[in-house]
């Protein structure tokens, strides 16, 4: 593959813009990454972003980043959840926690379920932009078997416009 040909393969496939404040973010933390270590425990938590995307070794993969909002010295630090889903029990614990992030939309709230990866992308898609600056959650983050950590979503707030 040419030069020429994978830096348009890169413009499409990340999010340069996202990027470039990414780059921006990092230079006014001087060159360092604004997120620590958050240790398991409860959490009043937003979600920051989550969508579909490939792990390091190109596995399909969910990543969601839930923002701690609750007072405290973790106020504003990430929690990053990244699930392969590649196995059944894998995309289940996917849909348990989307289907708690919509269970306050009554009628209005999309259908959880896997049927294709494009399909599941675009739900994970509509899910974030249902739940966007519309609701905040309680989070137990926690200890799972081996080093992988658990995430369960105990309660949902509406936000008040």
């Amino acid at each position: 593959m040419s030069e020429k040909n994978i830096f348009d393969k890169w413009d499409k496939e990340v999010d340069t813009e996202g990027l470039a404040k990414d780059v921006a973010e990092a230079a006014e933390n001087g060159g360092q990454a604004s997120f620590k270590e958050v240790p398991h425990g409860e959490y009043e938590v937003s979600v920051q972003q989550m969508e579909l995307k490939a792990s390091s070794k190109g596995d399909p993969m969910v990543s969601i980043w839930f923002k701690i909002v609750s007072d405290g010295e973790y106020k504003n630090s990430i929690i990053f959840m990244n699930q392969v889903i590649t196995q059944g029990f894998q995309i289940h614990i996917v849909n348990e926690l989307l289907r708690m992030m919509v269970s306050e939309m009554g009628a209005d709230a999309p259908v959880i379920e896997f049927k294709t990866f494009k399909q599941y992308g675009n739900l994970i898609m509509d899910v974030f932009e249902a739940i966007d600056n519309n609701f905040e959650f309680a989070l137990d983050y926690k200890k799972g078997k081996g080093d992988f950590s658990k995430y369960e979503i105990t309660e949902v707030f509406t936000l008040e416009d």
